[in-house]
């Protein structure tokens, strides 16, 4: 493991801009090491006041609908607006091994060069949602580090990809036309928390096809009712390859904030999100106290074979297991 900053060196690095040390910041808040809790709290914290000037945007889609190559060809517009973009992509983990490719950063190539951007590829773990667990935390840094733009690309393995609406300012989907699933996909879950849909790999011989799923999808969600914030979700269509199309996407993006900033939507929304934060990590720190504790560990070590035989009831013995966790706990006077 690679020498940890010191508190203050981690907050300069991040201020400055620095890349290398917002790197090893983001990887200082990702580690599970207790020494390094601490400190990744303390820095967050400090940082606090320096965050919250980001636009954040979310992208998410099924694998194979082209979001990294959205994101290499959408930053890179960005960019040319001046721009500064940070791209948080999050790979998928083996349950088998935990590990992962991390292979977004080889994918934006262009992108990762540029010294305006910052790429970081992360593993999902075994958080749900199509996000890592401290996506959050590493969001704020890379706004203290002067990002303008937060990009936020999640696994995409399906329905469970909602979680990255609770950390963003816009969600943007991306589809595909002809994939089969143009009235199915779109009556409930993901498509409902859609501020934004983009047809993407609207090109060449695909592009007759796209303009029609263009149309389909945009009728079905007309049929939705309208979000409580007033916006009705557009449906777009382009090309990551061409850039036809990314003009408007980011038009549109801007159009939803300056809607939802005028009808208080938008700070209600980052403040929603924030208790949402706190309550995730009540939840982790919990579930981590739980299993971490000696006498739980002991009692699954004894009893998993029973209910893996079907001989101990799953739902009694976890009563059992938070009922000895509870009575063992030892509370500290305030």
């Amino acid at each position: 493991m690679s020498k940890r900053l010191s508190l203050s060196e981690y907050q300069e690095g991040v201020l400055a801009g620095n890349r290398v040390v917002l790197g090893q910041a983001i990887t200082l808040i990702e580690s599970t090491l207790d020494s390094d809790v601490q400190l990744a709290s303390d820095l967050v914290q400090s940082l606090l006041s320096k965050t919250g000037n980001s636009l954040r945007i979310g992208i998410t889609g099924v694998p194979g609908v082209g979001k990294s190559t959205f994101i290499e060809t959408f930053g890179k517009l960005l960019l040319d607006q001046g721009k500064k973009v940070a791209v948080l992509a999050v790979d998928p983990s083996s349950q088998m091994t935990k590990g992962s490719i991390l292979g977004d950063k080889t994918r934006m190539e262009k992108l990762s060069t540029d010294k305006r951007a910052f790429i970081r590829p992360s593993p999902a773990g075994l958080t749900l949602g199509g996000v890592t667990a401290k996506t959050r935390e590493a969001m704020l840094l890379c706004e203290a580090a002067g990002f303008d733009v937060i990009l936020v690309e999640t696994v995409g393995v399906g329905q469970s990809e909602t979680a990255v609406k609770g950390m963003v300012d816009f969600f943007l989907l991306l589809m595909l036309a002809g994939a089969g699933d143009e009235l199915q996909g779109i009556k409930k879950g993901i498509m409902e928390m859609a501020d934004g849909v983009l047809i993407n790999k609207a090109d060449g011989d695909n592009l007759a096809e796209a303009k029609k799923a263009k149309s389909n999808y945009q009728n079905a969600l007309d049929l939705f009712p309208l979000s409580k914030n007033g916006w009705s979700t557009p449906v777009l269509a382009g090309s990551s390859i061409t850039g036809e199309g990314l003009p408007e996407v980011w038009k549109t993006i801007l159009e939803y904030e300056k809607k939802m900033k005028l009808n208080g939507f938008w700070d209600q929304n980052r403040a929603n999100q924030r208790i949402k934060w706190l309550d995730e990590h009540v939840d982790f720190i919990l579930g981590k106290a739980f299993h971490d504790h000696p006498t739980v560990q002991k009692m699954l070590s004894s009893e998993k074979e029973k209910v893996r035989s079907g001989e101990l009831n799953p739902l009694t013995f976890a009563r059992e297991l938070t009922r000895v966790f509870l009575s063992n706990l030892k509370f500290e006077k305030p």
